[in-house]
């Protein structure tokens, strides 16, 4: 009896699945084919292919869909939204199997290497199968296996053999690049397929409607987000004539030569349509007239204009256009008719991070512990290249370990060798932190190591810090559906030392948020709008990298009260660009703001309003139990004698901050270390058995001073006054 044959539509596969030799099906079309999970089915479009079916998606279930990733799709002819025929086939597993590379290969025991990482994967003759080695993919073209049969299964007693001849690829202008190699940009590349795809592939549609095929895209959005790659996959996916133009290299010093260097490009994408023409950095060459100086600029605008929407038709090309300065560019070319629409290509979420995460993992070693969810975690902010230099710097540094086992002065890298490289977590983890997301290396980024273990005290403000900052981004779907606001702002006031700016820092630890650290007075320039630049800028790139912390230290340097004296100003533009970044017409979306001051009685009242500083938090000085907390924390790790007695030290120290208690306790250890040098002179390991006893305590007492009485009551009247105004 024959096989039953049904017709699917093809879709792409999702991230995780790509380059897996796999085919999604919906498991009610499995049961009526009779086919179970790891059978092989024959994929027929314009050419066959095979691969091991599996069950499909519950979101897909009575489409008709077929998921298979980009490899796969070239090997069978097809493209997304065409349709194929599927059919159970049988299947025989491979005694010898040969390969012939598109590009000379450079792997010494490469055969065997081949056999362990293809175990599994179903082929044909003909098939093109992409491998990851090191990084860098090769294409290898299945020549022919035995036993003879449609397809076969390589497993590891298969005889591979690799063919020293490279093989000319027939496809070879097909870029590589898949839908399958963009993660974090679902709904974008949805948009981008409608525009682009659809009117190169089936212009009948358009005229069918009476409307015109849209011409133009333009991508915008912070850099490494993906862009360029996004037009790439466009081109490969729909088999186009891809023509990239970079700015500078069409400009010429000479009259009419930029001109003439544009025209040719578009006449060449005409001849051979159906073309995308991608011009990357795309402000660069068609910047705003009324802004340059230079007659050049001015041509290559007029000339770009008249090529995308002149007189003459230009048929099935499209042009795609890529910046991320989208307001610099000639609003003439921002209309429809030349780039109909804007797609905004924003810093991934989450999910995204994880699916990019998954493709620049795929062909790496990883260790079991590593955890690609975790890491999904901590890279707020981290758009798709610097996930990518992530993924490098670890693998380079799981390269270190085999250094040794190297000898470079071969041609060629044993499979022994290239067996024991593997990627740990701590090679993610130590890349990690050394690394800090592209959006925000202009701004000064810390990565506090503060956790609220290492805060003695404060309770209440913790709670406070922990509802306001924390609960919103680690709970934002119980926000979400109690549907409230999120608090936007915290003001933490009270005497120095006391703990504010440390209460930042852990803050951004524990929420696993990005940290933006703001000295007020760094904000403040001689030049008439650099400080209100300043100030938007901040705000711009912690919206780029949310969820982001802005904290403010010293805010009444910069925010006293508007009206006073001075003849610049300056700080009463700052607070009024302060205003409406904090609560303006554009809103803050995973972006807290965390203030500080030990004068809350000279900031400007609008600033204190809700809505901008929601919650308005005293940290004020430690009593007996926050004191006796503090000071466990900080001679935890200390070598302490069994005479010393925290609770008396808290009980002598009233009227200290929490900073004042670190520098007792550092004082007592001074004391020390200078009285055991004294006594042991340079021998090490009797110096290592002394231990701080209670005396050294008790000197420091004499030696560090709290704040004075009349000094801190500065403090606590300006926040009774505080209070009692508001």
């Amino acid at each position: 009896m024959d096989a039953v044959e049904k017709t699917l539509r093809v879709a792409e596969a999702k991230s995780k699945d790509a380059e897996r030799g796999v085919a999604r099906v919906d498991p009610a079309m499995m049961e009526s084919m009779e086919l179970t999970a790891g059978d092989l089915i024959q994929i027929a479009g314009k050419r066959k292919t095979t691969a091991i079916v599996w069950p499909g998606y519950a979101e897909d279930a009575e489409k008709g869909i077929l998921r298979i990733d980009g490899n796969m799709r070239r090997n069978a002819g097809t493209s997304i939204d065409e349709r194929v025929s599927i059919k159970k086939i049988e299947a025989r597993e491979a005694r010898k199997i040969t390969f012939a590379p598109t590009e000379p290969l450079r792997i010494m025991g490469g055969e065997e290497y081949l056999g362990q990482i293809l175990e599994g994967r179903a082929v044909t003759r003909g098939d093109i199968i992409q491998i990851n080695v090191m990084g860098r993919k090769i294409d290898l073209v299945v020549v022919n296996f035995a036993p003879t049969a449609d397809a076969t299964i390589i497993n590891r007693k298969t005889e591979v053999k690799i063919s020293e001849k490279p093989v000319k690829e027939d496809q070879a202008s097909i870029p590589k690049v898949t839908y399958e190699d963009i993660g974090g940009l679902e709904e974008e590349v949805k948009k981008v397929r409608e525009m682009i795809e659809l009117p190169l592939r089936h212009p009948e549609l358009f005229e069918r409607l009476g409307v015109e095929a849209p011409k133009g895209v333009l991508l915008h959005g912070p850099p490494g987000n993906g862009k360029t790659l996004l037009a790439k996959a466009v081109a490969g996916e729909t088999n186009a004539n891809f023509i990239t133009i970079g700015g500078p290299e069409i400009m010429s010093k000479f009259y009419g030569e930029s001109e003439e260097r544009l025209r040719e490009i578009f006449k060449q994408a005409e001849e051979n349509a159906p073309s995308i023409i991608f011009i990357d950095e795309i402000d660069s060459i068609a910047p705003k007239r009324e802004d340059v100086s230079g007659e050049t600029e001015r041509r290559v605008v007029a000339q770009l204009l008249s090529l995308m929407d002149g007189l003459e038709a230009r048929g099935k090309v499209v042009v795609i256009g890529a910046t991320n300065r989208p307001n610099a560019i000639d609003p003439a070319l921002r209309r429809p008719g030349r780039f109909d629409r804007e797609i905004e290509i924003n810093p991934p979420n989450k999910d995204g991070r994880l699916e990019i995460l998954q493709i620049h993992t795929r062909g790496m070693p990883l260790e079991s512990e590593v955890s690609l969810e975790e890491l999904a975690d901590l890279t707020h902010g981290y758009v798709g290249a610097d996930l990518s230099a992530l993924c490098k710097e670890a693998a380079i540094r799981s390269l270190r370990r085999i250094l040794p086992d190297l000898d470079l002065e071969m041609e060629s890298i044993p499979i022994e060798v290239l067996n024991k490289i593997t990627v740990k977590r701590e090679d993610f983890f130590s890349a990690l932190r050394e690394m800090q997301p592209s959006a925000l290396r202009e701004v000064l980024v810390e990565k506090p190591d503060v956790h609220w273990a290492d805060i003695g005290g404060l309770e209440d403000v913790k709670r406070e810090l922990q509802e306001a900052v924390e609960w919103p981004l680690k709970y934002a779907d119980v926000f979400d559906y109690m549907d409230t606001a999120l608090p936007k702002g915290v003001l933490l006031y009270g005497p120095p030392g006391t703990g504010k700016t440390m209460m930042a820092k852990a803050v951004a630890t524990e929420s696993e948020a990005n940290f933006i650290n703001v000295k007020g007075p760094e904000f403040l320039s001689k030049w008439v709008g650099e400080s209100e630049k300043a100030v938007r800028e901040t705000f711009r790139k912690a919206r780029q990298a949310a969820p982001c912390v802005i904290f403010m230290d010293e805010i009444d340097s910069i925010a006293p009260t508007r009206g006073g004296e001075g003849d610049s100003h300056v700080t009463e533009r700052v607070i009024s660009q302060l205003l409406t970044e904090i609560d303006g017409m554009q809103s803050l979306n995973n972006v807290i703001v965390i203030a500080a001051t030990n004068r809350p009685d000279i900031l400007d009242p609008a600033l204190l309003r809700p809505g901008r500083f929601d919650r308005i938090v005293k940290v004020g000085m430690p009593d007996l139990d926050a004191r006796r907390q503090i000071l466990h924390i900080h001679t935890d790790k200390k070598p302490l004698a069994d005479d010393v007695d925290i609770d008396k030290l808290a009980e002598k120290t009233e009227g200290f901050t929490g900073a004042d208690l670190a520098a007792l306790t550092n004082e007592a250890v001074m004391l020390a270390i200078r009285s055991i040098i004294a006594k042991n002179g340079d021998n090490k390991e009797l110096m290592k058995s002394q231990k701080i006893d209670m005396s050294f305590f008790n000197m420091a007492l004499e030696k560090v001073r709290p704040m004075s009485r009349s000094e801190l009551g500065i403090y606590e009247k300006a926040a009774e006054d505080y209070v009692y105004v508001r």
